[in-house]
């Protein structure tokens, strides 16, 4: 079913991820964006009239009433979701919030139910679960085509400096949320967890090596996946050479994904194991590539809001990778106990928050 109506997006928070949406929405024939908001009215009309954009306020509240959008694209640091994403609700309007979705599992669970009770979706912006060879790889494990996964590990390898932690609500946990763990390395988590489904266990430790933060720069967990992969994962963001990878050993291939901020063709491979060469046939990446973005998400979501269709994959979920998050920070808070999911449902302060002791090795 397609529909000829043409969704009304506003959107929230004019900083720089903003602009990825606002393209997003250029590019998508039934998509208009009618209005955007910004604590800084100044800077609410600046981005409006970059983007040629009718409609500019400062305060969400009077957006939402005067212009009834159909769907609000929040943009805005992760402390005020939740109340940014309820109002859109109450006001009638789908969301589609940006990572981390919120910077507690109890906020993420309110916004969860706020959608429900008013009929409407929740999509959260992960980006990289988006890419014809995510598709492609998914789809093997899925299949079955490269036997059982085994053991996998998550690396995100960023660099952030002084500078960037002097805004300041950076490197606090009242303001963040998070640190490195929270702010980036839910990116790959998330890639990861897309292909290898649900978690079982989660071991955490955090660390502050160089960065003069509350948060860590630094975070290695291990998480034990419902269908038996181990993983290790390393998070970081005090390294120069960044990198993003994600390797997937399985009993026919190895799966490799080494890029840094987006994924093409080029930044896949599967390997095969001794004895299955004759399979990798079958396993070629499609001759039609598209690269991993905002604006594939923002076209499927948009899509399925339009023609009333379920959330596509590279949407739904909205609490497994903010889930392991919170159970690596739980784990560190217990001295690196293990963690499960039902564990964390009912756990007595991390579904609140994620401030959690650091190891300080700092010279």
């Amino acid at each position: 079913m397609t529909s000829d109506k043409i969704l009304r997006a506003a959107l929230v928070g004019t900083g720089s991820v903003a602009n990825s949406h606002a393209r997003a929405v250029a590019v998508h024939p039934r998509a208009e964006l009618v209005a955007v908001a910004d604590l800084s009215r100044e800077k609410a009309q600046e981005f409006a009239d970059m983007y040629d954009v009718a409609a500019a306020y400062g305060d969400l509240d009077e957006m939402l009433a005067a212009e009834s959008p159909d769907v609000l694209l929040v943009c805005t640091p992760p402390g005020p979701h939740r109340e940014q994403a309820l109002a859109a609700f109450a006001a009638g309007a789908h969301v589609i919030v940006e990572k981390p979705p919120a910077p507690s599992l109890d906020e993420l669970d309110d916004m969860r139910a706020g959608a429900r009770a008013a009929g409407r979706q929740l999509a959260v912006v992960f980006q990289q679960r988006t890419g014809t060879a995510a598709a492609h790889v998914r789809r093997l494990l899925q299949s079955g085509a490269l036997g059982r996964p085994l053991v996998a590990v998550c690396q995100t390898l960023w660099f952030r400096g002084a500078d960037y932690f002097a805004v300041p609500w950076r490197g606090k946990w009242e303001t963040e949320g998070g640190g490195t763990t929270l702010g980036h390395g839910i990116h790959q988590i998330d890639l990861l967890a897309h292909l290898l489904g649900d978690w079982s266990s989660v071991r955490g430790e955090l660390w502050r090596l160089d960065r003069e933060t509350e948060t860590e720069d630094v975070s290695t967990a291990t998480v034990v996946f419902e269908q038996g992969v181990v993983a290790q994962l390393v998070t970081s963001a005090i390294s120069p050479r960044e990198a993003s990878s994600i390797r997937i050993d399985t009993q026919k291939a190895t799966i490799t994904v080494d890029h840094l901020y987006g994924h093409g063709h080029e930044n896949w491979r599967i390997t095969p194991a001794p004895g299955f060469e004759s399979e990798a046939e079958g396993w070629v990446f499609p001759d039609a590539e598209e690269r991993s973005d905002h604006a594939p998400l923002l076209r499927d979501v948009f899509d399925a809001l339009l023609d009333g269709e379920p959330l596509p994959p590279t949407a739904d979920a909205p609490a497994r990778s903010l889930e392991i998050v919170a159970a690596i920070y739980a784990s560190a808070a217990a001295g690196g106990a293990v963690v499960t999911p039902e564990a964390l449902a009912s756990h007595p302060t991390h579904r609140a928050g994620f401030a959690s002791p650091v190891v300080d090795l700092r010279r």
